[in-house]
This record gives structure tokens, sequence and C-alpha cells, in this order.
């Protein structure tokens, strides 16, 4: 559906292809910070999801923003089992989606009690500047260009370590080194070369002058006053 005067959604899935095999997820663990990334889009949803994961992230990724409000809470419906107590950290959802759009979601968040604190960023593939402009006038954090980055991600890390109110009143537990897998992406520059060494072998057949060749034996030794 055509929005912000006639200017049509694109959907990432039909511009890219990309095999989807390679971006399998890691392993997550208990204790890492809670990203819910919302997007139609089952591509940029696997793409977003592993660009978090590579920066240490637990995802959540749901199709829609009604399906947002769901796990939050924050829906018609009450959250399932599964979904409660869950803590969120930051949230990033696309702007273009059927039924809600990113902005309409940023502003039942931003309504809300429990999460209005938590930051938001909006993906879009379209740069509309009157589009980024009520976002960000309506509390986003940051508005991301699809295809999204490494380097985008890695702004996100401004967001996430500074303290976030959630719905259970606890602060995440953001580790210090949140970011430090993007040192591996960046190969460091190589080392400067050992300056020469010179062996024994050389200083010990490097010719003797005249003078370094007479002994002490040779030289005549004179006592005071005998001449």
């Amino acid at each position: 559906m055509p929005l912000d005067g006639g200017v049509s959604c694109l959907r990432r899935s039909e511009m890219i292809g990309i095999g989807i095999g390679e971006l399998e997820s890691p392993p997550l663990d208990s204790d890492q910070v809670h990203v819910l990334a919302v997007d139609d889009s089952l591509v940029d949803r696997i793409v977003i999801e592993r660009l978090l994961r590579i920066t240490s992230c637990k995802v959540t990724a749901v199709d829609s923003g009604w399906r947002a409000l769901e796990f939050l809470g924050l829906g018609d419906d009450k959250a399932s089992v599964e979904f409660d107590r869950l803590k969120v950290d930051l949230i990033i959802t696309d702007y273009c989606m059927p039924g809600m759009t990113g902005y309409e979601l940023l502003k039942k968040i931003k309504e809300s009690t429990s999460f209005r604190e938590v930051p938001v960023v909006i993906m879009s593939s379209e740069n509309v500047l009157t589009r980024i402009d009520r976002c960000l006038e309506e509390g986003a954090e940051d508005f991301l260009l699809k295809p999204v980055k490494l380097a985008d991600v890695k702004r996100l890390r401004s967001y996430l370590t500074r303290d976030v109110k959630v719905s259970d009143g606890n602060k995440p537990n953001v580790p210090e080194d949140l970011f430090s897998s993007f040192a591996m992406l960046t190969p460091s520059p190589p080392p400067p070369p050992p300056p020469p060494i010179t062996s024994v072998e050389s200083v010990s057949s490097a010719p003797l002058s005249p003078e370094s060749s007479i002994s002490p034996v040779d030289s005549p030794i004179r006592s005071p006053g005998l001449d």
C-alpha cells in the first residue's frame, strides 16, 4: 500500500537473493542483551537477526507489528505465558509493513508505561526525509537504511549500554565487550620488521686495521729512568 505521498514499499526479499542456509545462528546464552526485531520480510529478519547475534545479542524475531505488541503484552490479547517476564533491551523494526507500520508500532510503544523507555530503531529501504523526521520526533533513537550493515549495528552500542527501564523493573546486564567481536572483523596492521642483527661471525671476520694488528707483546716496554 503506498505511503507518504505515493511512495511504494519495496520488500528486500524481492530485491536481493541470499542463501538462507548461510545465515544459521549460533547458540544463545541466557545473559545476552535481548533485542526484539520486527520485519515482515523473511530475508530481512534473518539478516538482521544474524547481524545482531554476531554482536552477542539474543534476538526474538516477529513478522508484524501486531505480533510485536503481543510479545510485549500490549496487544488486545494477553501475552502468552512463554513471553511473560522477558526483558527487552532494544526494539528494531521495519517501517513499511502491512497492517501496522513501524511508525505506528513506535507510537504504541512510546504510549505504554512499561516500554516507553526502551530504545526503538526504525529500518527502511527508502530514504524519505519526512518519514525519518517524524519517526525521530516520535521518539525513535535512530533510522537505518537497508540493507543494514555491521557498521549500522555497531552504532546501536550507545543505546544498548545505557540504563533501560523494562517492564520487570530490572536494568539490562550489558557486557562491556558487547562489540568486541567487531575487532575480529577488522584486520590489524602488520608489525614493523625487526632491525637487522649483525652476527658474531661477521664481526670476527672483519679485517683488522694496522694499528689493531699489533699485539701488546710486540710493543717494546720501557722502564722510566733507564733511557
